[in-house]
Order: structure tokens, then sequence, then C-alpha cells
């Protein structure tokens, strides 16, 4: 495509953004000045992208007919075969609908980005298929994955395997869905503020948010580089850690893995028991004012003790950083996300990663021509967020930034004297979705209010599990279990021990299809 150049009164816009002026006289001086910037575009143009082309053959699917979607959860149906051998043979995986599989659209439960067709794997699709596995589809996402909610993606709601008239939890909507409901046995869901626990959480599935940085983002749509993490969501624990050990490790693309811990032996630590596990409960994860419910509390309170009795030792612990972790991610999401998912196209500026430049002009495009159709989730965070950078010009999420190290440190202290903390999941049961017209204060409250004890560590980036540890009123409770960085493994450890010897969920009742 060419490269267009700006006209005087295109560069005089721009001055006056950036609150500067052009005197009139000097206009063709720096209309020349930046032609002579911008030259070197027309060749940058011309010059051959590298691209990896996809390792295992697919036709390209098609959309999911009504009758094989009872629950709403498949975005797009294709069959990928993957490796002949490897730990993930015979096993069936569904990949998130913000994440690329070449050949297959990519909408990220959005209609801006219609028509869009990637034309590589994310890194994680590659090494599920190199691993052995058959990918049947892409799973639905929240619109632009910002929603804890199952009811703002663009295809309609995705709806909860226990109960239909109830949400299924966001973002990996879908994700969670097929796995509970049996569809598929695996499958990658992606986390900001929670979006791989809520869904499980609230789907009666294991799903693993990993430390920051251990499984690479390569391929898959941003929302803010210092929250994005892709985790396992399985129906054991077993099949988490075993995912997760084909998941994890540095592709050499990803700015996000910098710092990452090494990948462990997951599978390693399973099947043995607890005895002399150290596990604290957090005070500060229950009774969330206006948002727990009593049940909820009481269930996670049980499974916690019931620990005791398999031999490790368990103590009420005060964080008070939790709570005030939630004011740190809601500038870094607010504001992030309207720099990066939003004005930025998808890209972060200044980060050495692998770029998809096919996404960032169909959104770009996307977003121009169709953006009413923005979730009112999104159009809410680019007017908060905006506002924030043009009143307080980033102080805000600067100091944010400089203040998850602090909740970060309040956590880590806690576990310099215990091995894992334990709190729900969510505060509350699995929420009706809302109508079609329901007020925007509902559609929004339904997204959003659910996160208080998942956020805080999309922050810090500590390791965490939904494990699921209840049935309340036939609905699905929760256990987070959070680790040290880089200690996936003994949250592992506990998860298995507590689903062989006090819990396992019961199957959700079939819905057809």
């Amino acid at each position: 495509m060419a490269v267009r150049r700006p006209g005087p009164e295109d560069l005089q816009a721009i001055a006056r953004r950036f609150h500067f002026t052009i005197p009139d006289r000097q206009l063709p001086v720096f209309q020349a000045l930046v032609e002579a910037f911008l030259a070197p575009y027309d060749r940058l143009d011309q010059l051959p992208e590298p691209t990896r082309a996809p390792r295992y053959p697919r036709d390209g699917g098609a959309a999911p007919r009504p009758e094989e979607n009872p629950l709403g959860a498949w975005a797009w149906r294709v069959r990928i075969q993957g490796a002949t051998g490897g730990p993930l043979a015979g096993r069936t995986v569904a990949v998130k609908d913000n994440v690329a599989v070449a050949g297959v659209p990519l909408r990220n439960g959005t209609v801006l980005l219609d028509g869009y067709v990637p034309d590589e794997d994310a890194t994680v699709v590659e090494r599920v298929l190199d691993a052995g596995a058959t990918i049947l589809g892409k799973a639905v996402c929240e619109s632009l994955c910002f929603s804890g909610g199952s009811h703002t993606a663009d295809s309609g709601p995705v709806r909860n395997p226990y109960d239909p008239t109830r949400s299924t939890g966001g973002s990996s909507t879908g994700s969670a869905a097929l796995v509970a409901a049996g569809e598929v046995d695996l499958a990658i869901g992606g986390d900001q503020g929670g979006s791989v626990r809520i869904p499980s959480c609230w789907s009666g599935i294991y799903g693993l948010k990993p430390t920051w940085g251990l499984v690479p983002y390569t391929g898959a749509f941003p929302i803010e580089s210092s929250l994005d993490h892709l985790g396992p969501m399985a129906r054991s624990s077993r099949d988490v850690a075993l995912l997760l050990s084909v998941l994890a490790g540095p592709d050499g693309l990803d700015p996000r893995q910098h710092a990452a811990p090494r990948p462990a032996d997951y599978l390693a630590a399973l099947g043995g028991d607890v005895a002399g596990l150290r596990l604290a409960v957090v005070r500060e994860g229950f009774g969330h004012a206006g948002l727990s419910e009593p049940d909820v509390d009481e269930a996670v309170t049980q499974a916690a003790r019931a620990f005791e009795t398999l031999g490790a030792k368990v103590e009420e612990v005060s964080i008070p950083w939790h709570r005030d972790a939630m004011a740190v991610w809601n500038a870094v999401a607010l504001e992030g996300a309207t720099a990066i998912m939003v004005a930025g196209e998808s890209i972060a500026y200044g980060a050495k990663g692998r770029y998809a430049v096919g996404l960032v002009d169909a959104y770009a495009e996307g977003r121009r021509s169709r953006g009413d159709r923005l979730s009112e989730t999104v159009k809410l965070t680019v007017l908060a967020g905006q506002w924030m950078a043009d009143a307080h010009h980033g102080r805000y999420y600067a100091k944010a930034q400089n203040l998850g190290r602090a909740a970060r440190a309040a956590y880590d202290e806690a576990l310099a004297g215990h091995d894992l903390l334990v709190m729900p999941t969510l505060p509350l049961k699995a929420t009706p979705i809302p109508a079609a017209d329901a007020p925007v204060e509902e559609y929004v409250a339904r997204a959003l209010e659910m996160i208080p004890n998942t956020a805080p560590f999309d922050v810090t980036g500590h390791p965490a599990m939904n494990v699921p540890c209840a049935l309340s009123a036939g609905l699905p409770v929760g256990m987070m279990l959070v680790g040290r960085h880089g200690d996936e493994a003994t949250i592992l450890r506990a998860a298995d021990a507590f689903e062989r010897e006090v819990f396992q969920p019961p199957a959700p009742p079939r819905h057809g299809g």
C-alpha cells in the first residue's frame, strides 16, 4: 500500500494536538522536512516481510451450525491434526478466539475484525500441534476480551453448562464452556483480569494463570502488555499440568518473557501428598461488601480446612494490599488498554515483539468504520482511560505500575512463610445473563463486578489457579490457589491432591448438540 503524505492542514492539526504551533510562513519548510522523514517508508513498504508458514495442513473450517453449538461457545469449527505422536496425542483442543490460527478467522469477540484471517499460527498453537493435539476450532471470547461475564461477544452470549440462563464467565468464555461440556479435552485461555480463572470457576473446571511471561503471548491479541497472560484450562489438574508443560517456555519473540521463570516438570509434582505444605487463607479475599455470597465464602473456608486433613498446615493471614491492588489494576487496565488495545491498534510501541501487520490493518479499519459496535465495557474503558491520559498525562498509570511492585512485595512477604495463598476465586456464583435490552448499568456490572480477587494477580504476575471445591444451589464454587513466582508446580501439587482426596466436580447436565 502507498504511504500517504500529510498536507499543510494535516501538519497543523497534529501540531495543535501536541500543543505547539507552526507559523504559516514555515509550513512549506516543515512539509519538505517531513517528506524527508517519510521517504524511507516507501522502501519499507516494498521490502518483503518474513512469514512463518503453518506446518500442519488445514482447510479453513466453517462457522458452527446452531445444532452443534447449543451453548454458543464455538466461534469457528476446524479440524487441524498435529504431529503423529507427542504428549498431547489423542487430545482435542479449543483455542480462544483472540489467538491466531493460520487460515482461520480471528474475531476476538467483535465484528470489528470481520474478514480478518491470520497467515501464521500463534506460538501456543504451534506448540500444541507439535505435541500431537488435534485442534477442533476457535472458542468464543468476550468483545476484545474486556469482560468477566459471557454476554458481550457480538456472536451472542455463551451459556453456562450448569445453567444456560447464567453466565459462563469471561473472557475465555467458550474455552471454559467447551471443556466443561466435554466437547474438547483442553483449551487455551487468556487472562488480564481473571479471564482464565473466572470462567473456569463458574463452569466448574480447572484453569491456571501462569506466572507472567512463562507462556509466550506471541500471536495473541493484547490488552495491556504487563497484564497479558495465556494459560491452560481442563477438566482435571493433571491435564492442566500436561498442557502447561507444552505451552511454557520462551519463544524468543515475546518481550513479556524477558525475565520469565524456567519451566518445571509440572507432571512430576502430581500424585503425591501435601503433608507439610503451609497454606495461608487470605482474610481480605472474603467478605467483599455487596458482592460476596455467604455460601461461597463458607465453601472455600471448608475447602481450605480440608487441606489440614491431608497433612497441610492452614492458617489465616491478613494482606491489606489485596484490597488496594484492585485500584492498581484499574489504572493499569483502563489507561493501558486504551493506549494499547484501542488507540494503539494492538501495538505496544517500544517492544521487540512479533507483530501481525494484517491484524493491525484490519483492526484499524474496523475500529474506524464500526466504532459503534465496540462493547459498552470497551467504550467506557476508552472514555475513562483517555480522560485520565488527557487530564493527568499518565501520572496515575506510572504510579500504579510503581505500586504494583509494592503489591507484589506484600504477597511475596506472605509467601515467604507459606507455600500457597487461598481465597475464593470469585466471591459470588454465576450470575444471570443480562437480557438483550438490559440497562447499560446492568450490562457493565455483570461484566466487571466479579474480579476483586483475580485481577490483583495479573498486576503482580503471581501464578494463580481455580480449583473447583463445591457446588451450591447447583452452581460451581471455585477456590483460588496462588503461589510464588515460577512455582506453578506447588499449586498443581495441591490442586491434584484436593481433586483426588476431597472434591471432584460433577459433570454438568447435557444440553444437546
